[in-house]
């Protein structure tokens, strides 16, 4: 990874104070809180930076862009709000997936991802 600088710690301190997961413009949003003259070209060259230094990790959604979370956290999936398209982490995971397979089949690997509302848009279209 490249040296530190204001940008490049803005960024990291934007994924940590989300602790979900971001998109690019999600992190610059987040980020330019801190240095208002940060650009887009810039948070994609420190999450490839990131990536490639192992503290990112890509969240992969069916038919969307990839977001990024710190990496090295313990198994969990994601739930991705309709409304926002904001993606949250889910603590803990079903033991009893391998009752779904077929006579046979071996799992090596899963993703769930559930989708609804979120909470904050949940309490707006109750209101």
């Amino acid at each position: 990874m490249e040296r530190k600088t204001r940008q490049r710690e803005a960024i990291c301190a934007a994924f940590q104070r989300a602790d979900r997961p971001l998109g690019p413009h999600e992190v610059l949003a987040e980020a330019q809180q801190v240095i208002g003259g940060l650009g887009l070209a810039t948070v994609y060259r420190a999450v490839r930076d990131l990536l490639e230094a192992g503290w990112l990790q890509p969240v992969e959604l069916p038919g969307e862009p990839p977001r990024y979370e710190v990496a090295g956290k313990h198994h969990h999936h994601h739930f991705r709000c309709l409304q926002c398209a904001k993606v949250y982490e889910l603590e803990g995971c079903p033991s009893t997936l391998d009752r779904l397979l077929p006579p046979g089949f071996r799992m090596t690997d899963h993703q769930i991802v559930l989708y609804g509302q979120c909470a904050s848009c949940t309490s707006l279209t109750s209101s």
